[in-house]
Order: C-alpha cells, then structure tokens, then sequence
C-alpha cells in the first residue's frame, strides 16, 4: 500500500463485487395467488352451486371468479384498505354537508359489486336458484375484500322490510334495485341507483332496541306510510352515505320503523348529523359512524308500534350475508394457507407434504367447507319460501348458523396466518385483513348470545321449526355411525327447554355439527364427511386445529381445498 493509503488498491470489478454485489437468490418462497379463478379453484363451491339448484349460472359464476382472481381486483382490496374513509362535517365555507370522502378502490368495489346484482338479483330475477347464485358471487367477492360488502349487504336486505309499505316501495325500489353506482352527495330524487343503510342501535341498548329513546313525531296524519320528523341519536349507523336509511324511533304507538333519506324531497339536507366515524380494529374501508338525528324527516315502513317485526325483515337477511361473509373469509384463508404450504418448503420437504402441516391444513379445510355447505343450504331453502319444511328450516337454521360459522372465523383465520409463518403477519399479505375481520360478523347483527335466544324465539313462537330441522338433518341417517349416535343424542337433550338460555351455546354448538356433518355426509367428498365426523362429532371438536384422527385422509381434503396457482 502507498503512503496514507487506508484501504489497498482493488479493481473496478472487485469493487462492484464488494459494494454492489447481489447477496442472494430468492427462491423458496411462493408466487402470488392472484390472476386465477375463484370459482373454478374450488371445488366445493361448484358442487354447491349445482346441487343446490344454481347450475344455470354456472357460466356467469365462472365469470365473476375471473374477475374477482385477477391481480386488478385483489389489488382494489388493498388499496381501500390502506386509505380509511375521511369525514367532513362542513364545506369550506361552512355548509353542514356530512361527507364522507372514499378512497377511488373502494367505489371500484362498489361498482363490480353494484353491477353484478350482489345487491339486487334474487329480487329482479327470482326463481329456482336465484339466492344460490347471489351468494356464490358474493362468496367470491367478499374474498377480496369483506368491509364493502356492508352497504350491498343493508341494499339488498332492505327490500323485504320496505316492501310492508307499497308506496314506498314504489317510489324507491327500483332504484335500489338498479344495477349501477352512484356515490354521489346529492338529492336522491337526482340519482337513478340508490344503496340503503340501517340505524337501530343507541347508546343505553345496544341490541336491545326496545330500549330505544329516539323519538318520531308526525309532520300531519299518523300511521304507516305518514311523515314523521326523527329526534334523537343513533350510536351506529353503518355506510353513512347511503341515500336512505331504516331507523327505529319511539312513536305514541310504540317503537315504530321508518325509511329516512339523507335528503328531504325539496332538495334541502334532512337534518341528520353525523358525529364522528368510528375508529374500528376491522372493517376499515367501510364508514361506520354516530349521528345525531334534528327533526330528520322519515316515513313510516310498516304497522305502527311493529318496528322490531318489521326491520326484522332486513336483519335475517344480513344475518345470512353474515354467514356468507365468514365463509368465504375462512375460503380466502384455506387457499392462501395452502397455496403458501404447497410452494415452500422447510425440513427438506414441501410444507404440503409434511404430516404435521397436513393434519392443519385439512383440518381448516375441513371448517371452510362445512360452513360453506351449511350457508349454501340456507340459500336454497331462501329460494324457496312458499315450501313450509324451506320456510321453517331458514327460520331456525339461520340464527344458529350465523352463531356459529361466524364465530368460528376467528380461530379459523389466525390458525391459517400461522401456517404462513412470519410473512403471514404482515400488511402487504391479505391475512392480517382477514384476521382483523374474522370476528365483525360474529357481533354485527346480533352477537353470539343475541343468535342463541333468537334460536330459542324461534323454537318457542313456531315449535315446528325444530321437527323441520331435524328432518332435514336425519336425511343423512344411516350413512355413519358417529353422526347418527350425535343426532339422537342432541334429540334427547331437546326433550327439556326448560333451562334454554343456561345451555343455549353448548345446543346450538351441536345443532350446528349435526347439520354440517348431515350435509358433508349427503353431499361431499367421502374422505372430508368422514374426516368431519371423526374430529367434530366423535371428538368433540373442542380442541385445536390439527387433531385429525390418524384413520383420515388428510392428502384428499388438502388436494379438493388447494388452488393450483403457479
């Protein structure tokens, strides 16, 4: 070296060896699950949509699951998420406008969403599989991304409540049933397509409702169809920039529904105001908020003093979108576990291939597809309304399996971020998401407790609901030992309601088994019935994912739930 020379002389390409070489190969890792299709990826889904009577829409599902796979659309879901709503009280000059201001992601979503009947079909088309055909879309949709699919779902389930007052309906409905977006801030009476909101809970109720304080008085003549002007507060009005909205309010009658727009047919802003958006842990790219409602005018839906029975309408059916929502949160958790497993590997196998990992892996599949079954079945029985055995089945399967496929997702979605590992836990994979979203629709709509006494309003306003179904679970009777000793088990311990709400959940818990293994048992792959049998029913399925017993086939449940991407 010369000297004062610090370091010694190197060649120029040594130098680029020192300072700019690669350090490494990327290999091992999996590619993106994107650019495929969700329909044609899942196995269970096709199944479910032609044995439940939607395969005419087999091409059109097959469409949608393009769109909702390409990289495009999973990116939407990303960048809504990434960018919260913003909400401004006033213009800059001072005009009361209660805007909220949406990321450009989230109004794509609600466009594909809008466009593709997700919020109108089985009104506008009904028929043999018309809810069939819907929820698989909305399955589908919900995968990329779940907080959006709020408004659609209150658009959609609006329309039964509405219905109760004809006039109404007229003027409204076929707006709310146009299949097109417009999220614009403006007079309804200026739109073609309007979305539908809900606002029951208060502060002192919370579910309960009846314990209500908002107050209606009527502008002129009582009764339903008649203006009222709405004073009082909402604690949650969800997707705030809905054009209308249902609201439950006092009335001399008793707690009455109404249909209240945000603005009043002159053109002028009703005076509902809202407060603040709420800051969530989940279903962030949707808008939530508080209002205060300043002599809001409103029309009355439905009998005076019948508010409950009448939004009600408009509940049970969020609380099927409910079910939809988780399964399909629990479907995007299977495909990202198992695509992630399939592509890496660790220990000197494929993670797919070692047993551990499998016993996980097929365990989680076995949950998704249960629920998906479960929910599938359920929108037959909404196609078909005008059968009694339809009608009373959906009555009381629904609050039981809202209860349960919703409050499963939890577990579900952080058992699949762990077979991801540590890139699992980070924001730029869609796990974190769905982790944060796994227990929204367990408490919206009515939490777990609130699921199980409806269960039992059901049972006591219509005894019947429970021989419909158990006749419907006895149609698989026969096929397996452990299911028909678990269904004349739950049968005995129904003799005696007596002490309901103590044993509420450990009844619905086995009510939901019993019709899941029924419809696994009919309908799926023999090794995934089998399989959900042995863990679930004989086991008790109480334990942690990755308890398959060693009889079961764990490479077939594995194979039917993986997408081949990549």
């Amino acid at each position: 070296m010369k000297p004062g020379q610090l370091y010694p002389e190197t060649s120029t390409s040594s130098a680029e060896d020192r300072y700019l070489a690669t350090t490494h190969e990327v290999f091992n890792q999996p590619p993106a699950l994107e650019n495929y299709n969700l329909f044609d990826q899942d196995t269970a889904l096709q199944e479910a949509t032609n044995r439940e009577g939607a395969t005419a829409a087999t091409d059109e599902l097959r469409r949608f699951g393009a769109l909702a796979g390409t990289a495009t659309t999973i990116d939407l879901g990303f960048r809504a998420n990434n960018n919260k709503p913003a909400f401004s009280p006033n213009d800059r000059f001072g005009h009361r406008i209660d805007e909220v201001d949406f990321h450009p992601a989230y109004h794509e979503l609600m466009n594909i969403a809008l466009e593709n009947g997700l919020h109108s079909s089985p009104w506008t088309h009904p028929g043999t599989g018309a809810h069939v055909a819907r929820a698989a879309k909305y399955y589908m949709h919900s995968q990329v991304e779940a907080a959006h699919c709020c408004p659609v779902t209150m658009t959609f389930a609006a329309i039964p409540s509405i219905r109760k007052q004809p006039e109404l309906a007229k003027a409204w409905e076929h707006r709310i049933l146009a299949n097109s977006y417009d999220p614009r801030n403006v007079p309804d009476s200026q739109k073609a397509s309007v979305t539908i909101g809900m606002a029951m809970t208060e502060k002192q109720g919370g579910s309960d409702v009846r314990a209500n304080t908002t107050k209606a008085w009527p502008v002129g003549a009582e009764g339903p169809g008649q203006a009222y002007e709405l004073v009082g507060h909402k604690w949650f009005v969800s997707a705030p920039m809905c054009d209308a909205f249902l609201v439950l309010a006092q009335t001399r009658g008793g707690l009455s529904c109404f249909l209240m727009p945000r603005w009043r047919p002159d053109g002028s802003k009703n005076p509902w105001q809202v407060q603040r958006l709420k800051n969530k842990m989940g279903n962030v790219a949707n808008a939530s908020s508080e209002a205060e409602l300043r002599g809001a005018l409103a029309w009355m839906v439905g009998e005076e003093g019948r508010g409950v029975p009448t939004i009600i309408e408009m509940v049970a059916m969020t609380r099927f979108d409910c079910m939809i929502g988780s399964s399909a949160g629990m479907r995007q958790a299977v495909a990202q576990a198992t695509h992630h497993c399939r592509h890496r590997s660790a220990f000197g196998n494929r993670l797919i291939e070692q047993p551990l990992m499998q016993n996980v892996l097929a365990d989680l599949a076995l949950e998704s597809e249960a629920a998906l079954a479960y929910t599938m079945r359920i929108a037959r029985a909404l196609d078909n309304q005008d059968r009694e055995h339809e009608r009373l089945l959906s009555r009381l399967a629904t609050p039981v399996g809202k209860y349960w496929i919703c409050k499963r997702a939890p577990n579900h979605a952080y058992e699949a971020m762990e077979c991801i590992g540590g890139s699992g836990v980070m924001e730029d994979c869609i796990m974190p998401r769905l982790f944060r979203e796994s227990p929204v629709n367990a408490i919206w709509e009515g939490s777990g407790n609130v699921q199980c006494l409806d269960t039992l309003r059901a049972l006591q306003k219509e005894p019947e609901t429970l021989d419909a179904f158990f006749h419907e679970a006895a149609e698989a009777k026969g096929a397996d030992r452990r299911f028909d000793q678990f269904l004349a088990q739950l049968q005995h311990d129904f003799a005696d309601i007596s002490d309901f709400q103590y044993r509420a959940r450990n009844l619905v818990d086995r009510m939901a088994l019993t019709m899941q293994a029924s419809l696994l048992l009919r309908h799926s792959d023999k090794a995934v019935a089998d399989a959900f049998c042995a863990s679930r029913l004989q086991s008790g399925g109480g334990m942690n994912y990755g308890n398959l017993p060693s009889a079961t086939d764990p490479v077939a449940i594995i194979k039917r739930a993986t997408p081949v991407v990549g």
